[in-house]
């Protein structure tokens, strides 16, 4: 109980400071000091969040449910707390290391294909599988969507590191894409595990869930359009090199 208590207090900790210092890097110059630092900072906290969460779930699953007395179900518990809690800390962690590796290995992509990389990935995957297929089992669709979207995440950062070439600058998009799937499936955890501990009757309220995704997937919809190449950019960048 202690231990849990104690574990608690260091994911608050660490999910509070990487849910702050999120939004820097988002708001900063692209590439700029504070995007650099704070992103790291972000990264780094929310990838101690995810262990903690692994190692709460784990505890969630093997102890007693009467740390959560607003939970009497031990199906649902175990669900929401346990398998549910360990996938988002996997992918958590998963999207971080990924978001980080992409920019230290943009000139080398087979390096991330380097076996720890590999086990990362299955990690992630075999964790989102479980976690969609406990859903099904106990009839909560929500928990099966959640892995979808892991497991599409996954399959697109797999095809980025063995696709045989990629365009020039393409891990800036996968670097971006990776951190704000970090930040959604933080927040995500954060709504619908941590805040509804407050709220039980909402657990499982679709809007709850789908909030981070929205914003999310509208930030990498803006982006994408922002930084898309313009017609007439690469004649006029050989123009200029011409004249």
């Amino acid at each position: 109980m202690h231990l849990f208590e104690a574990l608690v207090v260091l994911h608050v900790i660490c999910g509070a400071t990487g849910l702050i210092a999120f939004w820097v890097p988002i708001a900063a110059r692209k590439g700029g000091q504070a995007h650099r630092k704070w992103g790291r900072v972000a990264t780094l906290a929310f990838i101690g969040a995810g262990i903690l969460a692994i190692a709460m779930a784990l505890l969630s699953l093997y102890g007693p449910e009467k740390r959560l007395p607003m939970i009497t179900d031990r199906v649902l518990f175990d669900g929401l707390f346990g398998w549910m809690m360990l996938y988002l800390g996997m992918l958590t962690i998963g999207f971080a290391v990924y978001g980080l590796a992409v920019v230290r290995h943009r000139a080398n992509r087979v390096a991330l294909r380097a076996p720890h990389y590999l086990a990362l990935f299955g990690a992630v995957i075999a964790s989102a599988a479980w976690c969609g297929y406990y859903g099904i089992m106990i009839g909560q669709p929500l928990m099966a969507a959640l892995a979808v979207v892991g497991l599409t995440a996954v399959a697109t950062q797999l095809f980025y590191v063995w696709r045989p070439s990629a365009p020039p600058r393409a891990h800036v998009p996968e670097h971006f894409r990776a951190l704000l799937g970090m930040g959604i499936s933080a927040y995500t955890a954060f709504l619908s595990v941590g805040l509804i501990r407050l709220v039980p009757d909402h657990v499982f309220n679709p809007l709850i869930w789908a909030v981070p995704s929205i914003i999310g997937v509208s930030l990498i919809i803006r982006y994408t359009l922002a930084n898309r190449p313009r017609a007439g950019s690469a004649t006029k960048s050989v123009q200029r090199r011409q004249a």
